[in-house]
């Protein structure tokens, strides 16, 4: 008897043994993270990074602002990011087409001649030559400041992830037209982009905000 008593106790333990291990094999239910849970409406995806929130925001001394008058028939935007002091939206029958002001800090932005060539490497030829051959700059003033007018026509490449955070778009039949303006402390640059037949019939109102631009009283 004592010994069937031992044997049954000793094939208890075995059975117990074997039911744990089997139990501990099952996954444990775990709540989801953070990045795989449900975001709210609107909220950008996890790990994407906003390429707007790394610009820093350029520093305007004083007596550094310009001015200058809206053109009739424009729509003046929200600035999309910090390095846009204006922006506005210019309609045409062919697509609208987009001016946008810069002003990058003190000292800041680069040369005239330097900005007028890399917008003409932002632009392909049909014939893939250099879109600096058609490149077409004029000096000029405003209100007694130097003006770099500039002038390029093409396939206009917009974006990029480091622009935008989307991928590059190719823009055919799109034109540039643009006056960098020498400010007191940096240049400012003004920069219309648009379907060609849209900035064509926009030319006489670009001059008219280029002539419009006031430096500090």
């Amino acid at each position: 008897m004592q010994r069937g008593r031992l044997a049954g106790i000793a094939l208890g333990a075995l059975l117990l043994t074997v039911s744990a291990a089997c139990g501990g094999s099952q996954p444990e239910e775990t709540a989801p993270s953070p990045a795989s849970a449900e975001m709210p409406p609107g909220h950008p995806p996890m790990g994407q990074t906003d390429p707007n929130a790394m610009l820093p925001t350029p520093v305007m001394g004083e007596g550094a602002s310009l001015t200058w008058t809206m053109p009739a028939g424009w729509t003046n935007e929200p600035p999309s990011n910090v390095m846009r002091q204006a922006q506005y939206r210019v309609p045409g029958a062919a697509g609208d087409g987009l001016c946008v002001v810069y002003y990058f800090g003190a000292g800041q932005g680069g040369g005239p001649e330097a900005n007028a060539e890399r917008w003409a490497d932002q632009f392909d030829q049909p014939d893939g030559s250099s879109s600096r051959d058609v490149l077409v700059t004029e000096a000029s003033e405003a209100s007694g400041m130097p003006v770099l007018l500039v002038e390029v026509t093409g396939t206009y490449k917009e974006g990029g992830m480091m622009m935008t955070g989307g991928p590059e778009t190719a823009n055919e039949g799109y034109m540039l037209k643009a006056a960098i303006v020498q400010g007191p402390d940096a240049n400012w640059f003004f920069k219309f982009t648009g379907p060609e037949e849209t900035v064509r019939a926009n030319t006489e109102q670009f001059q008219t905000l280029v002539d419009s631009i006031q430096g500090p009283a």
